[in-house]
């Protein structure tokens, strides 16, 4: 028999529900786990006492991260995109505000969502940098650059999509490297140093146009630019 439209609403209805309760469940489950991590490292002892803290057994977090750390490093960056585009969409006057203010705004949110695990964020860019790790690091930054550019208002889709992201992860990197090192009361010298760095850009049409050269002939071998760290 073929399912009427009520049956098709609700089985859609329960699908969503559950994809919102394992969302849930994970999100309380990579909290719990961050701080561990500080001390532990992306370890199996970090894994269990964030599943202890989240009041999960072992075998409810490997089905909710059946992937493991991986994963759970994934997950996070999705979920620190989300807490930074939640951000910036509260500020009233971020639609009024220049583009590069709006860049250097989202910028600061991203890292500032992460502000109470500058340790577990350390620990992790180690991690990412190990060559079996590196595509997923790759990943999560090329999202989060593509959200902080959707959310800026970018509309691009030709070479200049990749060129504006090249230029902001230099920004973005190098001003997270700051941030971890960076001891001034409420961060306010990693905030001046990421303004000197969008400053430096703007000040530089020559690299911008030969960022622009060197993506136009990568091009083809690229792929195609998406929104889905905005979109979910």
């Amino acid at each position: 028999m073929n399912a009427t439209p009520l049956d098709a609403t609700e089985a859609a209805e329960t699908i969503a529900e559950s994809a919102a309760a394992l969302e849930k469940s994970r999100d309380r489950l990579l909290l719990a786990t961050l701080p561990h991590v500080a001390f532990e490292g992306w370890s199996g002892a970090a894994l269990r006492a964030g599943c202890t803290d989240a009041g999960l057994t072992d075998e409810q977090g490997k089905l909710i991260f059946p992937e493991g750390a991986r994963e759970i490093i994934a997950h996070w960056s999705a979920w620190s995109d989300r807490q930074m585009l939640e951000t910036i969409q509260l500020r009233p006057d971020f639609a009024a505000l220049r583009v590069r203010e709006r860049i250097a705004a989202a910028v600061r949110a991203r890292i500032d969502v992460n502000g109470p695990w500058r340790e577990t964020v350390r620990r992790t860019i180690a991690l990412l940098a190990l060559p079996p790790n590196v595509g997923i690091g790759l990943s999560c930054t090329w999202r989060t650059l593509d959200a902080i550019w959707y959310a800026c208002g970018d509309s691009a889709s030709d070479f200049s999509f990749y060129s504006k992201r090249a230029t902001l992860a230099g920004v973005y990197g190098a001003t997270v490297l700051y941030w971890l090192d960076d001891s001034s009361e409420e961060s306010i010298d990693t905030w001046a140093f990421l303004d000197r760095r969008i400053d430096d850009v703007m000040r530089l049409p020559k690299l911008r146009s030969q960022l622009r050269h060197a993506f136009s002939r990568m091009l083809p071998s690229l792929p195609q630019g998406g929104r889905s760290a905005a979109e979910h």
